[in-house]
């Protein structure tokens, strides 16, 4: 998942020091992208390929965008698994083509760096519009009283699925009006938390990975 912008910022006002970001999976052995270290990488950014590693960016159907546009990163290189153990289904679903199917959510610009915009799965639809749950979390990562938080999509009986999200606060004093009234100043209607639940600890991976898998779970 992308590094929420307020964390890098965080880091090079405590360290001193650019976050150089990458990326990859189990399936990937697990890397496939890392940002240069020679001063030219990219915040917010996984970086380039590596070396004998191929990206691309495709739609629904499987085919090429453009430069710019959003779409899922397929990827292809000598570091991709062959297969998922006796899951021969699986791994047709995963493998099309030569190329791995990653299930993030991405673009490339025009100088070839590579950005996560999201997980597929976790990917909110809203009267037809794509919600990126990664974005709501990364705008409210910047309020003072916010310690944590997860944004998932929950059934909604008249666009679909509405914005769910689960706060830990920093400050006791912060409340849903507050959450929803901040969100209003930046960011569109739809995107705005229908709910804001306020929870003890975010649920994590062991590697401190979101797990709004879990959340959609207890709903």
């Amino acid at each position: 998942m992308a590094v929420l912008r307020s964390t890098a910022e965080k880091w090079k006002e405590v360290t001193g020091c650019f976050l150089a970001e990458g990326w990859g999976l189990t399936e990937a052995s697990p890397l496939l992208t890392w940002n240069p270290l020679d001063g030219t990488g990219k915040a917010g950014s996984i970086g380039f390929p590596l070396a004998s590693t191929d990206l691309r960016i495709v739609d629904n159907d499987g085919l090429p965008v453009k430069t710019g546009e959003i779409g899922e990163i397929q990827a292809a290189g000598p570091q991709i698994m062959k297969g998922y153990f006796n899951r021969p289904k699986a791994t047709k679903e995963a493998i099309v083509n030569g190329w791995l199917n990653t299930g993030d959510i991405g673009y490339m610009d025009k100088h070839g760096f590579f950005y996560i915009t999201d997980r597929k799965k976790d990917m909110i639809i809203i009267s037809g519009f794509n919600v990126y749950p990664n974005e709501i979390e990364d705008y409210l990562a910047y309020h003072p009283k916010i310690k944590e938080l997860a944004v998932i999509g929950i059934p909604d009986a008249k666009s679909g699925e509405a914005v769910k999200a689960f706060v830990v606060k920093r400050d006791e004093s912060l409340t849903e009006e507050e959450v929803i009234a901040y969100c209003r100043k930046g960011l569109v209607g739809y995107k705005v938390p229908r709910i804001v639940v306020f929870i003890d600890e975010v649920p994590k991976s062991t590697v401190g990975k979101l797990l709004r898998r879990e959340l959609r779970d207890r709903e």
